[in-house]
């Protein structure tokens, strides 16, 4: 009972944190770059065809510096969209008209950024957005100012501080009056920071949250420790029933995703990505790709058992029922059919694995076994294997493909036990009908 009642506390808690609205603000507003980031890894993939040959035609008929444009559209612009979606959603989360936070969240972001650089002749070009910024190197802060303006906007209008317009005035015309006063407060307070912070670290605001805070979290994710934590933090929530990769990689994504980004820059810049040119070995590939690969938990291994090998009617139906959704990254239907769902049996694997699969795929990396993660994403339902040969080359398929084989070993035993169970439940059940029949 007391084991209940501290289950459905640490439950009622989690659930509570995960539902603020920032934390929902981060995860829905990052979710709108998405659609770009996909898309850019196409062009991203055509600009760097491994064929030698190929790419010197594109390169020639100018293609490359077309696809580089498209590359540079979407990727380079991921923290704009971040700052608009995530001030975008607070405000809709508070039922406020959305857009205006969204805007003024923009103007902020730019407020915050360099305007001007010194070129190679020592001459000051000014009126410029450097797109450093506006994509990983900008992440955290695009989060910070998001958060913050989406929170300050839906306080001016809940609180009616707001210009109001006569019932008959276009709802366009309406809502951008409605905004005029908290974007007026808003943008004034944040020039008024903006100068004091420049005063005193004589640099701009957005350099001081990437050293002060982007750094260091960038450092810690990127470390084996920060690595093991959030994968094991993934099936520990699930366990209670919270989505837990839904509450790690909303929080974690804005950093997984400047990781990809700075490695792409590496790239970009003609370099060998590496440890030594400042590569990341944790991305946001690294989390989907192999942690959360056929779902969380890395449940496939179960799946095949329960398909080939279970001797069981209730395991081998739902096995068939959870096999194509396993393919493309689903597997609730085994996670609350099973269930996995609060069983201690099935505990140890489903938290054991995706480590495994963190400390292996991390070392692969960090000595050179496989390549670290350029800007190429995949959509999250992308199979397995392909995914892999697609972010990462044949490398990355064959180690993807020798994770999906551990799965099934690190299950066995104890999927085996539970199997033996149901079967036995089964023959006295069909025992105990044959019985009243008599």
């Amino acid at each position: 009972m007391m084991k209940d009642k501290l289950i459905k506390k640490f439950v009622d808690r989690m659930m509570a944190f995960v539902n603020t609205k920032g934390v929902t603000a981060i995860k829905d507003g990052i979710v709108f770059s998405m659609p770009l980031l996909i898309v850019g890894s196409i062009f991203l993939i055509l600009a760097n065809l491994p064929v030698p040959a190929l790419a010197t035609m594109l390169e020639t008929s100018g293609i490359t510096p077309v696809l580089n444009q498209a590359i540079g559209a979407t990727f380079n612009i991921s923290a704009i969209v971040t700052v608009i979606g995530i001030a975008y959603t607070y405000a809709k989360l508070e039922k406020q008209e959305p857009l205006g936070a969204g805007v003024i969240a923009l103007a902020v972001f730019l407020l915050i950024q360099p305007s001007s650089l010194i070129s190679k002749n020592g001459d000051v070009v000014g009126n410029i957005i450097l797109k450093d910024w506006t994509s990983g190197k900008g992440m955290i802060g695009a989060i910070i100012v998001g958060l913050i303006v989406g929170a300050s906007y839906s306080w001016f209008l809940k609180k009616n501080i707001k210009i109001k317009m006569p019932d008959g005035v276009p709802t366009g015309v309406a809502n951008a009056f409605s905004a005029l006063i908290p974007a007026t407060v808003i943008i004034t307070a944040a020039t008024i920071f903006v100068g004091l912070v420049e005063q005193l670290f004589k640099v701009t605001t957005i350099e001081v949250i990437y050293n002060l805070i982007q750094t260091p979290m960038q450092g810690l994710t990127d470390s084996l420790f920060g690595a093991v934590l959030m994968c094991f933090l993934v099936p520990f929530l699930w366990m209670f029933g919270v989505h837990g990769s839904t509450v790690v990689g909303g929080i974690m994504s804005g950093l997984l995703q400047a990781n990809a980004l700075e490695n792409q820059a590496i790239l970009d810049k003609g370099l060998e990505l590496n440890l030594a040119n400042g590569g990341h070995i944790v991305t946001i590939q690294f989390f989907d790709q192999f942690i959360n690969v056929t779902g969380a938990g890395i449940t496939i291994g179960l799946v095949v058992y329960m398909v080939a090998f279970a001797k069981s009617k209730q395991l081998k139906i739902l096995g068939r029922l959870e096999m194509v959704p396993a393919i493309f990254n689903i597997n609730e239907p085994v996670l609350f059919g099973l269930p996995i769902v609060m069983n201690p049996v099935l505990a140890i694997p489903f938290i054991l694995t995706p480590i495994l699969s963190c400390i292996i795929q991390y070392s692969a990396i960090y000595f050179g076994l496989t390549p670290m993660y350029g800007a190429v994403q995949v959509p999250w339902t992308c199979p397995p294997i392909i995914s892999g040969f697609i972010i990462g080359g044949w490398k990355t398929a064959l180690l993807q493909t020798l994770i999906l084989v551990m799965s099934f070993f690190v299950y066995y035993p104890f999927i085996k036990q539970m199997d033996k169970q149901d079967l036995q439940a089964e023959i006295q059940e069909t025992s105990d009908l044959e019985d009243e029949d008599w």
